[in-house]
């Protein structure tokens, strides 16, 4: 397959990543912002990138519904299910557990992902068997201490096997990332804390496929500062404060779904 083929399927899988987000988000409340906003990350990383050696730790956790579609994209889940998130008896829950197939790591408390996945990491270097270690993170995310320390403790032992990403879509709970506490410059910090940084579109699934084949680099753990929008996709609600936490009406979820349809035809 074309790299152009390769890029439109993806695009293809994106459009139905967020569709069944969508489906979850007209039912319920959910964390529609955070899920819409990595669907580009995350169909890239689960359908072009990731082996069935490597690991996948959704640090943000909140942004589970973007995963459950993931495995009902693999086969693994039943659409059907996507619903019962958080309802009692459900195995699915408002943010992974492993009571959903494929999940190695519980994150529904911000900031401990990245150092499970440098000690994941750790272990398969010195196994030597090759495997990749990915932790996508959330921007408001980075304000906890935990993940600086994994951060810089992960370039010591080498882990070139480490990926982290950040979808910075320049919200979180509290409202925007830069008037609850300023990250800029973010590139900056990781490279301070001697990672090798690639800073990118993270909608441009070309520009999100490069950055991955540029991992492992020769020295030292990789990390992808993915510039997104909040709710991605979703009229008169992506890039708002609303989306972080919200349900659609009946309205919106017709509109959002008819305009991903088109998405998925092109």
């Amino acid at each position: 397959m074309s790299d152009t083929d390769t890029i439109r399927a993806l695009a293809r899988r994106a459009a139905a990543l967020r569709r069944h987000i969508v489906t979850v988000a007209s039912a319920q409340f959910a964390h529609l912002g955070g899920s819409m906003s990595c669907a580009d990350l995350l169909a890239a990383l689960f359908f072009d990138y990731l082996g069935p050696r490597d690991h996948f730790l959704l640090s943000k956790g909140h942004a589970v519904h973007a995963l459950h579609a993931c495995l009902v994209e693999l086969g693994t889940l039943d659409a059907a299910e996507l619903t019962t998130c958080g309802m009692p008896g459900s195995r699915l829950a408002g943010h992974p557990t492993r009571r959903a197939p494929g999940v190695e790591f519980a994150t529904g408390s911000l900031g401990h992902a990245l150092s499970v996945g440098v000690g994941i990491a750790l272990a398969e270097q010195h196994r030597r068997t090759g495997a990749r270690t990915v932790v996508l993170l959330g921007d408001g995310e980075l304000q906890e201490g935990s993940v600086w320390e994994a951060a810089l403790s992960a370039p010591r032992f080498g882990l070139e096997g480490l990926l982290a990403i950040v979808d910075y879509n320049g919200f979180q709970a509290g409202g925007a990332v830069e008037d609850v506490v300023p990250l800029e410059p973010l590139a900056e910090k990781w490279r301070a804390f001697r990672w090798n940084v690639r800073e990118i579109d993270g909608h441009d699934l070309g520009a999100i496929r490069a950055a991955l084949a540029a991992v492992p680099a020769p020295r030292g753990p990789s990390v992808i500062v993915a510039h997104t929008v909040k709710g991605k996709g979703v009229p008169g609600v992506e890039g708002t404060p609303r989306a972080h936490y919200t349900t659609l009406t009946e309205e919106e979820a017709r509109q959002t779904l008819a305009a991903l349809e088109g998405a998925a035809t092109r």
